[in-house]
């Protein structure tokens, strides 16, 4: 009985240790599974945070980027602003001009526009991104595409006046012209003008039987319309016909700017210039009214263009120093 009643205390201890270990075993687990969830959310957490950096850096320098966007030439540019929405075609800049005014517009021999005018705006255009067509009108009706949204922009020879600056938007003057008086050669009729801008004989008369030929739309046009009367203004299409008109007799001088004056008497015998300029003046482009956004960035890159001496360059091309 004693040896039976031993048994079974010893049943009782092993039973004992048994459970024990059991539960030993139980909470060992249960730590290690809490440890790993702990890691597995570090991991999360660090995993998520790497991404929000790597994001914010990105931004960074993608904005960096965009500040410090270069020229092709490596020089910074200007503030253009948000212009796009201001565009009539996406990513396309639209000029009108009349490429009948050497040497700031006209064509080559393969009938492409080519000038003063044409380079300088494809210079913008650069700089802004954007790709360059030309259209090529009669000059009145360039300055209607401008102002009835069919053209971006105009460079024609273009001079500012407080009359065209109510329904378009010039830009900063890249040039000054002359206009410029051509006669028959060895004409002594026509000796000059006086302060109102008539012509007058060698005697300071002034001429009032005088016919004068002008480019329809141009400022000549409308100086010698002012100072002799609509009467004895032929408006003509561009210059190269009030040349013409000139060598048939038509009319008995032309009033034209001083670059494409010299073009055609040096293409064209039996022609000559007066001495002295008929009045000074600025070359702009112009915009449609009220567009300011694209008159901003127009006339920024333009600005840029003539403080980098592109323009002047582009001159120099086209207008030998004398």
């Amino acid at each position: 009985m004693k040896e039976g009643k031993e048994m079974k205390k010893i049943s009782r201890y092993l039973a004992l240790i048994l459970a024990l270990c059991m539960v030993f075993a139980l909470a060992a687990c249960s730590s290690g599974d809490d440890t790993s969830g702990t890691e597995n959310q570090d991991n999360a957490e660090n995993t998520n945070n790497e991404d929000v950096n790597t994001g914010d850096e990105n931004t960074a320098d993608d904005d960096t980027n965009a500040g410090d966007e270069q020229t092709d030439d490596g020089s910074a540019t200007g503030d253009y602003g948000d212009f796009a929405d201001s565009l009539i075609e996406e990513g396309r800049l639209i000029m009108v001009t009349n490429a009948s005014f050497p040497p700031y517009e006209m064509t080559d021999d393969d009938n492409n526009i080519i000038g003063i005018d044409p380079e300088i705006a494809q210079a913008i255009a650069d700089k802004l991104g954007l790709e360059l067509v030309i259209d090529n009108i009669d000059f009145d009706a360039a300055l209607l595409a401008v102002q009835e949204n069919r053209a971006d922009v105009m460079l024609a020879g273009l001079t500012y006046r407080e009359d065209r600056d109510l329904v378009m938007d010039f830009t900063d003057s890249y040039a000054t012209g002359e206009q410029v008086i051509i006669v028959r050669e060895g004409d002594t009729s026509i000796a000059g003008t006086n302060d109102d801008l008539q012509l007058v004989d060698a005697d300071g008369n002034v001429l009032e039987d005088i016919q004068i030929g002008v480019q329809r739309g141009t400022t000549g046009e409308i100086y010698c319309q002012d100072a002799h009367g609509v009467d004895h203004v032929t408006s003509l299409d561009n210059g190269s016909v009030a040349v013409q008109a000139l060598l048939n007799g038509q009319v008995d001088c032309v009033v034209i700017d001083n670059g494409p004056a010299q073009e055609y008497v040096a293409s064209t015998p039996g022609l000559e210039i007066l001495e002295g300029a008929y009045v000074i003046e600025d070359y702009c482009a112009a915009v449609d009214e009220g567009n300011s956004a694209l008159l901003n960035a127009v006339n920024t890159a333009l600005n840029e263009l003539i403080d980098d001496g592109t323009v002047q360059s582009i001159m120099d091309k086209y207008i030998s120093a004398e």
